[in-house]
This record gives C-alpha cells, sequence and structure tokens, in this order.
C-alpha cells in the first residue's frame, strides 16, 4: 500500500556527522520514474490478496441476523497512478484517489434456526489513502522510515447476494452496509503501516560494509539523515576502503564538496577522490602494492631483456662485474599512489622503489642497486555508447639511485628508457581503455543517458534509470503489501 516509498529504495539500491565521500541525489524525475512503473506492479499484488472474513450481525426489527463473508478475494482492481512528493526535511507523502475492486467471496448466516449461505459479489468504490513517513538514519548509518500518519476513506460498497435465500436477505444489505465500510476503512492504515514496518526491518537488514574482494572491504553507511528537499532527496556516503587485514585508516580525510545539479536527470552520484585514495591506500597497507620481475614476465612486444648484457647500455660497468647473468627487480610501493580529480581529467602520482639484484649460476641472489621511481599520469574518463572509456597519458618520470653495490652511475639514460618502456605499456592501455566496458547495471534496471564529468576533487554522474522489461514483474520481489 506504499508502493512509491518501495521504488525510492529499490532505485537507490545503500551518523557518523563526517563529510561524505560518496553523494547520491534522486531528482523528483526519478521519483515519479519509480511511481509510474510501480502502478502496474501493484496493481498485479493487489489482484492477489485474500481479504480476512468479515462477520457481523444487522436488527432487521423481527430479530438479530448474523452473517459471515469469506474467501474474498479481489476479482478486479481499479488503481488510479499514486501522487508522491517529497516533504522538505521530512519524508515523503503518498496518496492514491478513486481506487476501486470488485471482490467475491461466499456467504452465509444465521437467523434464528434458519442457517443459509451462497456466494456474494461486492464493489467497493472510491477508496481514498494518503500516508507520510518520515526518512531517517539509524545508529549504524542504515536509512530508515517510519510512518507519521495515515488517513483512509471508502466511499461506498455495492453488495449481490447469489445462492440460497439470498433474495430473502439482499433488501437488507442497505442495513449492514456501512458496518462493511466500516470494516475495510479500519483496515487499511494498519496494513499501510506494516507495511512500512516491514520495509524499515528490510532496510535495518543491509550491509553498510562489504567485503570487495579478499583484500579491500567497503563501508558505505550514511554519514547523516537524508536532506530532503521538494525536488530532491540527497544521500551522502562514506565511502570508503579498507584493508581487511590491517583496517588501517588512511592519512587523509574526505574533503567537502557540492554536488552540482543537472537538470533533466532521475539520479546524479559524486564520487570523491578520496575514495579512490581509500582503496590505494587499502591495498598499499595490506602490502599489495608489490611485485617480483623476471625476464620470463618482460612482454614480448618490449624490445629489452632484463639480464646484465642489456643492462650494459645503461649501466657500463654492470657486464663487466657480472658478465651473462639473469636479472630480478623487488618493485615496491614507497607509499600509497594518489589520484588528484581536476576539471576534465585526474592525476596519478606513482613512487616506487626497485631493487635489482643478478642470478648466478647456483642460485645466488647478488645485490646490485636500488632506484627510486618518481612518475606522474594525466586520465580521462568519459561515458560513450553505454561504456565507460578512458586514456592515460604519462607526464613525466623521474629516477634516482638510491644506494648501488656496483658503484655509482649516470641515470639519465635508464630513465630516458623507462620513459620509452611507458609509452609502449601505455599505448597498449589506451587500446583497452578506447574500447570501453559495459556500465555496471543496477540491480532489475540499467543506466541510460548517462553523462559523466570529472570536477575539482571528485567524479560527477548524471543519469536516467530503465527498468528492465524483463524483470519488470521481479524488480519489487519482497512483498510488502
Amino acid at each position: 500500500m506504499l508502493p512509491c516509498v518501495i521504488v525510492v529504495f529499490v532505485l537507490l539500491s545503500c551518523a557518523c556527522g563526517e563529510n561524505p565521500a560518496v553523494q547520491v541525489i534522486l531528482t523528483n524525475k526519478g521519483l515519479q520514474y519509480g511511481k509510474h512503473e510501480s502502478t502496474g506492479w501493484i496493481q498485479e499484488k493487489l489482484e492477489q490478496i485474500t481479504f480476512p472474513d468479515i462477520s457481523g450481525s444487522v436488527d432487521i426489527y423481527i430479530g438479530q441476523i448474523y452473517y459471515t463473508l469469506s474467501g474474498v478475494t479481489i476479482k478486479k482492481c481499479d488503481l488510479p497512478e499514486p501522487s508522491v512528493e517529497f516533504v522538505q526535511q521530512s519524508g515523503l507523502t503518498t496518496s492514491i484517489a478513486g481506487l476501486s475492486f470488485a471482490v467475491a467471496g461466499d456467504w452465509s448466516n444465521r437467523f434464528a434456526s434458519i442457517h443459509d449461505s451462497g456466494s456474494f459479489d461486492m464493489a467497493i468504490f472510491n477508496i481514498d489513502v494518503t500516508s507520510a513517513v518520515q526518512l531517517g538514519s539509524d545508529a549504524g548509518g542504515r536509512l530508515s522510515v517510519t510512518s507519521v500518519n495515515c488517513k483512509a476513506s471508502v466511499g461506498d460498497v455495492s453488495v449481490q447476494f447469489h445462492g440460497g435465500a439470498s433474495w430473502i436477505f439482499q433488501p437488507f444489505v442497505k442495513y449492514f452496509k456501512g458496518h462493511i465500510i466500516g470494516i475495510i476503512q479500519s483496515k487499511i492504515c494498519p496494513e499501510v503501516e506494516d507495511t512500512i514496518v516491514n520495509l524499515d526491518h528490510h532496510l535495518q537488514a543491509m550491509n553498510v560494509s562489504f567485503d570487495v574482494n579478499e583484500v579491500l572491504s567497503f563501508d558505505v553507511p550514511l554519514t547523516g539523515n537524508p536532506d530532503i528537499e521538494p525536488s530532491n532527496m540527497k544521500l551522502g556516503f562514506k565511502g570508503e576502503f579498507h584493508s581487511i587485514k590491517t583496517h588501517t585508516e588512511p592519512p587523509f580525510v574526505a574533503q567537502e564538496f557540492v554536488l552540482p545539479e543537472l537538470a533533466g536527470y532521475m539520479l546524479s552520484a559524486g564520487l570523491s577522490e578520496f575514495t579512490v585514495n581509500s582503496a590505494s591506500f587499502g591495498y598499499f597497507s595490506a602490502g599489495q602494492l608489490q611485485a617480483f620481475i623476471n625476464d620470463s614476465m618482460i612482454p614480448p612486444y618490449i624490445p629489452f631483456r632484463l639480464n646484465t648484457s642489456a643492462m650494459g647500455g645503461f649501466i657500463p660497468q654492470l657486464p663487466k662485474m657480472y658478465p651473462g647473468l639473469l636479472m630480478n627487480l623487488q618493485v615496491n610501493a614507497r607509499d600509497a599512489p594518489m589520484f588528484s580529480f581536476q576539471p576534465g581529467s585526474g592525476v596519478l602520482d606513482v613512487h616506487i622503489c626497485v631493487k635489482a639484484s643478478a642470478t648466478e649460476s647456483n642460485g645466488t641472489q647478488v645485490p646490485l642497486f636500488t632506484l627510486y621511481i618518481d612518475s606522474s599520469f594525466t586520465g580521462k574518463m568519459m561515458i560513450g555508447d553505454g561504456k565507460l572509456k578512458g586514456s592515460m597519458m604519462l607526464n613525466n618520470v623521474t629516477l634516482t639511485l638510491g644506494s648501488s653495490e656496483i658503484g655509482d652511475f649516470k641515470t639519465d639514460a635508464l630513465e630516458n628508457g623507462i620513459k620509452s618502456g611507458m609509452v609502449v605499456v601505455l599505448g597498449k592501455l589506451n587500446a583497452k581503455l578506447g574500447e570501453g566496458i559495459m556500465l555496471p547495471r543496477i540491480k532489475h534496471a540499467q543506466l541510460v543517458n548517462t553523462v559523466l564529468k570529472m570536477q575539482k576533487g571528485f567524479v560527477a554522474i548524471y543519469s536516467d534509470v530503465q527498468i528492465l522489461q524483463t524483470d519488470r514483474s521481479s524488480y519489487l520481489s519482497t512483498s510488502y503489501l
């Protein structure tokens, strides 16, 4: 009985008093789309409802007739499209006006010692329901929904009895019609409130922290109550990755940002650079940003082999001291790679340490030298043809000799060689990034007309949502009615 409230939380398919790193805005356009899409589903669900028995009595001047209407099922439902609106800093108001049902069932009655039974058809006209709910967040950062007001009225009922001695009792319908109206009317708001309670229980059961993979977990509790205006609802989420192993907090915090509105879209989302950098720090603190490289791992399209002979062109004394030996590189991040979002592009700074060693014929590893490599890249992201696409370019590479067991050597030539290798690798990467990856699907829905804009400190995504035709009957499969 509260279709549009349910749709709001399905479309968003997720207080700490901190700056949210992820922001989501549901606009009135999105709310109205959800309302429209849910109406047919609600009508199907209503037609599956079985009503409780209705019992009572009526005085017909010559005695009391005791009656029971049982097995009441809906045969037809005329459901006008509901009205739903955001309420400033409160929640939602949903109303349905002119709802009508055609129902059928069995009747039985008792008058003195006379018992009789049969079937009946009943029409219930002009049911009006208005419900107001308040949206908030609980102590765990989960969205909460509470009923604050409900009003219901039933315009009229018409009953036609069949079978038995129904011709005797039909004239007395007018005497107990009001009782039937009262019973139906008294049950509507309790059903609505039970629906809201069930929805709130469902929301409280949702996870606000989950493992992304074996390394990272992602925390997405709300950072405060929803910010609701007549035109939209704004939600702020923590949006922080952690190492499952260490759960170390990153040495930086989320900065405040304002997600600008872009007219005409159902949903807007803002992802701050804090979220991306917390993932990077999570991998770093878990010890995942390291690699061991040997010659067999060098791609064939790179015209360089990892041995002392090939390295002699950059370090002349190396093949003289250790002729014809294979080499290994132990690569470690010196700190977490950091992303910086700017209007139109983003910058990635990477600082690594490379320890080189040579492998003697007996397998002994001989340490050679340690290099520090500082590199900077510029990247762009865009959305086209329903895919997330991008490109990367090298800004700068600086190579510094940290220590050496083979004596000092100039790093200019080696630095140029690394730059050339990076250019080749980036060319291959950009070919893949240009192909793009399909945008992720929301459960039972897909993003359409999606636009991505890179801003200072965050990435903004604006999109409409389309319920998939094949999932239309199941996207609200959890029954709250």
